[in-house]
């Protein structure tokens, strides 16, 4: 089933997290969740709101993102098909401190607050699950900051495509990945133009091949350890 055609209670019911859970404890899920539709270049959430959902994406892609005091776009990471990010600030309670823009026409699956805690009280897997969903975005983002600090380009456009390659963040995620020239360059702080010089590169390297419509992954192990 492509992500253009699954419903909301089929994105649902294919995450890690609902493995988890009990028939009766999805049931409840189910009922609660909600999809909206978000254009490209909509917000998915802005900094300062209050926070009221427990965030996925069903089809699409988004970028986390702030602006600078001089308002230079900062982003932060991208969330393509089957991410759910925003369970740190659900945790701590806080208002959302970064904006999140959809860099393509995007499904949202939104889980409210309330459900959220529920799963938190009542289900130790769930709480397992999310244990290591922060866990695995606190790497994310220490890859980042190393990535952003230390590395080139061209490394820094190889190490963004492999950071979306992650089972747990990004399950289900295919070797033909569906992003633009564009897109890659906002994920991994580069120009269009250049972001297309770096996927030339890597693909002479025969890390990746560029298809119409995306990038395809010829050599995972390969992205996650290139160096320019």
């Amino acid at each position: 089933m492509t992500n253009q055609t699954q419903t909301l209670i089929d994105h649902l019911r294919s995450t890690i997290w609902a493995r988890t859970l009990t028939p009766a404890e999805m049931i409840r899920v189910e009922a609660d969740c909600f999809e909206q539709f978000v254009p490209k270049g909509g917000f998915v959430c802005r900094k300062g709101e209050p926070l009221e959902n427990w965030v996925g994406i069903i089809d699409g892609l988004v970028k986390i993102n702030n602006f600078s005091p001089s308002g230079k776009n900062v982003t932060f990471a991208g969330v393509p098909t089957g991410g759910w990010f925003g369970e740190g600030s659900l945790l701590k309670d806080q208002i959302r401190k970064y904006d999140v823009m959809a860099l393509r026409d995007t499904r949202v699956a939104r889980m409210p607050r309330e459900t959220f805690e529920w799963l938190l009280e009542v289900s130790l897997p769930f709480t397992r699950f999310l244990l290591m969903q922060l866990n695995e975005r606190l790497g994310q983002f220490i890859g980042l900051v190393e990535n952003d600090r230390m590395l080139d380009i061209d490394t820094r456009v190889a190490r963004c495509l492999a950071a979306m390659f992650n089972s747990h963040l990004y399950p289900g995620l295919e070797k033909l990945v569906q992003i633009s020239q564009e897109e890659i360059g906002y994920l991994s702080g580069a120009s269009r133009q250049r972001a297309n010089q770096a996927l030339q590169l890597l693909e002479k390297e025969g890390l990746v091949r560029l298809d119409y419509g995306g990038v395809r992954v010829l050599d995972l192990e390969g992205l996650r350890h290139f160096q320019a």
